[in-house]
């Protein structure tokens, strides 16, 4: 097939390139230039903002388009009026749904609408901030529908873990506890995750586009309950030298110490979007969503990856005072 990713040299949008080349599929990438230059050195490159000028798209066809970096509805309703493809697929999140949710929903639950945002009662936003990703999302998901019909494939995945993780959430919790010592974690373990390893997502998506199978599905895994404790404790299994030990540490104490889920990355910080981590990923299980073992992912994330530093992650020192604090309390 002749395939078209639209955002294909970072993280997600890069396991998708090496998915589909891997399958013996003709790639081209669609992106900006800004990362990635030196990815991909055979692969057909078409350079444009798609927020800007797509005429780099006029009079060229493609079986397929996988569409990674669509954070605005105006951005696929412009993409749809630039290209021809056979089929669509979309690379959504599990932000879109109105919370709180309960345990196991499934694709059909409700979803987040800007207007229940008192704030924005106006024109759709032009920013991405943490109340208006996930009702943003839900816009695209329409303008995909809109613009290409039924063959639409909406994959919303929940937290992507894996190698060249530019975030780096997870990626931090792997490094610090195989680190060792007594490692600070936040909040409630009780709280609700979900993650699926990109490489894992990538191949399956690709498979989906040769297969055309259209659908909304949850790329979560495992299927609720898992929680926070339950991803640390698994982290500790694969890396943790003797000795290690999770304290866990209140919210309220955090909050006041002026921590937040950038700083202690992957923690909600009581933030009832957590119940979007609690998917029911059955339907994309039976439609072929083969993840790999968690444990197996933390080693090839620690193999790859022990050198990364997390942006915006507390540091050694921070982490000692916090811990100091919190033991000190009364």
């Amino acid at each position: 097939m002749r395939i078209l990713i639209v955002g294909g040299t970072r993280f997600v949008g890069r396991h998708i390139t090496e998915a589909a080349l891997a399958a013996g599929h003709e790639v081209s990438l669609l992106h900006r230039g800004r990362t990635g230059a030196e990815l991909f050195p055979d692969v057909e490159r078409l350079t444009a903002d798609r927020d800007g000028d797509l005429s780099v798209l006029h009079g060229r066809s493609w079986d397929a388009t996988v569409d990674v970096s669509a954070y605005f509805p105006r951005q696929v309703t412009a993409l749809s009026g630039a290209l021809r493809t056979g089929r669509y697929a979309l690379v959504s999140t599990t932000a879109v749904y109105r919370v709180p949710v309960a345990p196991g929903f499934t694709e059909d639950a409700p979803l987040a609408e800007l207007r229940e945002l008192r704030e924005l009662d106006g024109p759709v936003p032009e920013s991405v901030t943490d109340e208006t990703y996930g009702p943003l999302k839900v816009l695209c998901e329409r303008a995909a529908a809109d613009a290409f019909g039924s063959p639409t494939l909406v994959v919303r995945p929940t937290y992507v873990i894996g190698p060249h993780d530019h975030t780096g959430r997870f990626t931090y919790w792997v490094n610090r506890i195989a680190r060792g010592g007594e490692v600070l974690a936040p909040g409630d373990p009780d709280d609700p995750i979900q993650v699926v390893d990109a490489r894992d997502l990538a191949a399956w998506i690709v498979s989906m586009v040769e297969e055309a199978r259209p659908g909304t599905f949850h790329a979560a895994t495992p299927a609720p309950p898992f929680s926070f404790g339950d991803l640390l404790e698994t982290i500790a299994a694969e890396v943790a030298p003797p000795g290690t030990t999770l304290t866990w540490a209140g919210q309220d104490f955090l909050l006041a110490e002026g921590e937040t889920g950038r700083s202690l990355p992957l923690w909600s910080e009581g933030d009832p979007l957590r119940a979007i981590n609690a998917a029911d990923p059955s339907a994309a299980l039976a439609a072929g969503l083969g993840p790999r073992p968690l444990r197996r992912s933390i080693r090839e994330v620690r193999e790859a990856e022990s050198s990364f530093s997390t942006p915006g992650a507390i540091d050694a020192g921070r982490e000692a005072e916090l811990l100091s604090r919190w033991a000190a309390r009364s």
